[in-house]
């Protein structure tokens, strides 16, 4: 996607979570990025209790999928944007470090391999990202739709 086309989705995509915002009576400032081929929107709030309700990471990634279908609602086309509440983004990627410290620390301990728990393609990406830091270690992603999750070995 061009950057103009970005663009687009962000401004279409901050239109639609201010409504959302307007709707539940939050106070939030949104701050709209293109980086990666995606369009990121992040959502802040001079008092961070104002989203808190909204920035657990079911709710990010539900509200999340309703901003994608309004996007593509008005493009015609499917939207990968990224959606991030008061720092839930920064919170699940320092969760996926721990829980990738932990896998290795099995492996270490004598393990061949460590499944993690399914998650979506973009946590897994963050996943893949966390282990290819460390060196010594793969991942790769395994399984089917719901069930698709990330196994990691020594390399």
């Amino acid at each position: 996607m061009t950057t103009d086309q970005l663009e687009r989705e962000g401004d279409i995509a901050a239109d639609y979570i201010e409504e959302f915002l307007d709707i539940c009576d939050l106070d939030g400032d949104i701050d709209i990025d293109a980086r990666n081929g995606r369009a990121y929107l992040s959502v802040k709030a001079s008092d961070a209790d104002n989203l808190r309700v909204l920035s657990k990471p079911e709710t990010v990634n539900a509200l999340q999928e309703l901003t994608r279908l309004a996007v593509q609602n008005k493009t015609g086309s499917f939207s990968r944007l990224i959606l991030d509440i008061g720092g839930s983004r920064e919170v699940r990627e320092a969760e996926l470090a721990a829980l990738v410290a932990r896998a290795i620390a099995r492996i270490e301990g004598g393990a061949t391999e460590a499944d993690l728990p399914a998650m979506s393609s973009y946590e897994r990406k963050l996943v893949h990202d966390i282990v290819a830091a460390s060196a010594g270690y793969r991942s790769e992603s395994s399984g089917e739709g719901r069930d698709r999750h990330t196994v990691i070995t020594a390399a």
